[in-house]
């Protein structure tokens, strides 16, 4: 049976199991790819995987929140189930560990509901993964509108599931992350040593100008959302504050890595318009941001390591939406990169970030 009806196959299989997480999983299984470097078999860990969780569909049943995200869940390529051939396809592309999150959609969750909604969430998660052991970790979901709720909730995920971290949108509810409002959360990520992954969910505010052809609303409007996200969090001292927080940003950072130049001399060109409180300047903040490897381009990734250092890169796939399958070998085909540099961006730098086999 040649790969390709393995996964019709299989494909067949999760449709007849639609409402789980994984369906089949294990059958059929495909040999796996090992990736070696320098005679060293390298764990590979792709830190930006998307999946949902179906039983949330039924916390929401009947809420107005339901109702608005009902178009969006069932949109082409939306990963409401992780499907059977899940696995398969990591193994064929050689990645060990896949990092699961959540897109965030609840951010207007009153404070009950995204109670209950996040605890399930979490909670399914936690059990797919303990049911994968060694293939799946699982970022928390949080309800970041409410900071003192989604501290608490980030607390549970850490010491009852064992998660590492959540996912975040890049703004909520049109707020900044920026803000001091969110403290308590941050102060709690800090604490925890978690590791919080900034994705974002579009950009509103600009969809008068990326209508039409080319899906800019998402190939300019992601990006530049992540973008204002982390410049709002260096210039508004969010990263002074709490110097010890561990961010990943989604899609290499949007173009922050490749304006970070502009922004040091934004401030030393016009000073009345930076507050002059940042206790360095605005590219060494880079430094204690980790970004992932989704720049597509040899030169884009090259670049990107250039900026922040392969020890702040890690892999990124965006799966299961068919943004790439050779995220793998993007890394490995990248010249100018040192063995240790693949080694760390393919997974070495995860492992320690999420303390992978601790």
């Amino acid at each position: 049976m040649t790969m390709s009806n393995r996964r019709q196959f299989l494909a067949g299989m999760a449709g007849a199991s639609a409402g789980v997480l994984f369906a089949g999983a294990d059958v059929l299984r495909a040999a796996k790819r090992q990736v070696v470097i320098a005679g060293r078999r390298v764990k590979v860990v792709d830190g930006h995987a998307h999946c949902i969780v179906p039983e949330a569909l039924e916390v929401l049943k009947d809420t107005p929140l339901a109702r608005s995200i009902s178009a969006a869940l069932s949109a082409p390529g939306t990963p409401q189930v992780i499907a059977a051939d899940r696995l398969l396809q990591m193994d064929e592309q050689g990645i060990d560990v896949e990092v699961l999150s959540i897109n965030p959609f609840w951010y207007s969750a009153e404070r009950e509901l995204a109670g209950r909604l996040i605890d399930v969430q979490n909670e399914r998660l936690a059990a797919v993964c303990a049911a994968h052991p060694g293939r799946f970790i699982a970022l928390a979901s949080v309800a970041l509108q409410h900071p003192d709720l989604a501290a608490t909730q980030l607390e549970a995920a850490v010491r009852k599931h064992g998660m590492r971290g959540a996912g975040l949108g890049g703004s909520i509810g049109g707020e900044e992350l920026s803000s001091p409002r969110f403290d308590p959360f941050w102060a709690k990520a800090q604490e925890l040593d978690a590791l919080i992954f900034i994705h974002p969910q579009g950009f509103p505010e600009i969809q008068a100008r990326v209508k039409g052809n080319g899906f800019l609303s998402n190939v300019i409007g992601n990006p530049l959302e992540t973008t204002v996200a982390l410049s709002h969090l260096i210039f508004e001292g969010t990263l002074d504050r709490f110097p010890r927080l561990r961010i990943c940003a989604a899609h290499g950072g949007g173009f922050l890595p490749s304006y970070a130049g502009r922004f040091d001399h934004g401030c030393l060109a016009f000073p009345a318009n930076c507050t002059g409180t940042n206790k360095k300047p605005p590219s060494e903040y880079l430094k204690q941001l980790y970004f992932d490897s989704l720049v597509f381009t040899a030169e884009g990734l090259r670049h990107l390591v250039a900026e922040c250092g392969a020890g702040h890169i890690v892999l990124g796939t965006d799966a299961p939406f068919p943004w790439t399958t050779t995220a793998v070998d993007h890394v490995l085909g990248t010249p100018g990169l040192s063995d240790a540099d693949r080694i760390a961006i393919l997974g070495g730098n995860l492992v320690s970030l999420l303390r992978i086999g601790a």
